[in-house]
C-alpha cells in the first residue's frame, strides 16, 4: 500500500461524509417544511438502507476473497453507499 492509496481512500471517505451530511440536512429541512421534498421521501430514506448495506457487504466480501488490500476492501464497500448518497443528493437538490 502506497501513501497515495491512503490519500485516495481518505478523499473518498471525506466526500462520502460531506455528501451524507448534505442529504441529512436536506431531509431534515424537508421534514420541517422549510424546503419542498418529493412525496414518500421519509419512507424512501428508510427503505434504501438495507439494499445499500447489503451491496456494500457483498462488494467488500468479494474484494476480500479476491485477496484485495484493506484499503481496496474499504473502497469496494464504499462504492454502493456512495452511489446511493450521490443519487439522493442530486435528486434532493433538483
Amino acid at each position: 500500500m502506497q501513501v497515495f492509496d491512503i490519500f485516495s481512500l481518505q478523499l473518498r471517505l471525506s466526500t462520502l461524509m460531506i455528501e451524507t451530511q448534505s442529504v441529512m440536512t436536506l431531509r431534515i429541512l424537508g421534514m420541517s417544511g422549510v424546503v419542498p421534498t418529493p412525496v414518500g421521501e421519509n419512507f424512501r430514506m428508510v427503505e434504501e438502507k438495507g439494499p445499500a448495506m447489503t451491496a456494500a457487504f457483498v462488494a467488500a466480501t468479494n474484494a476480500m476473497w479476491a485477496g484485495a488490500r484493506p484499503d481496496q476492501i474499504m473502497s469496494a464497500a464504499m462504492v454502493p453507499v456512495s452511489d446511493q448518497v450521490r443519487s439522493n443528493r442530486q435528486r434532493l437538490t433538483e
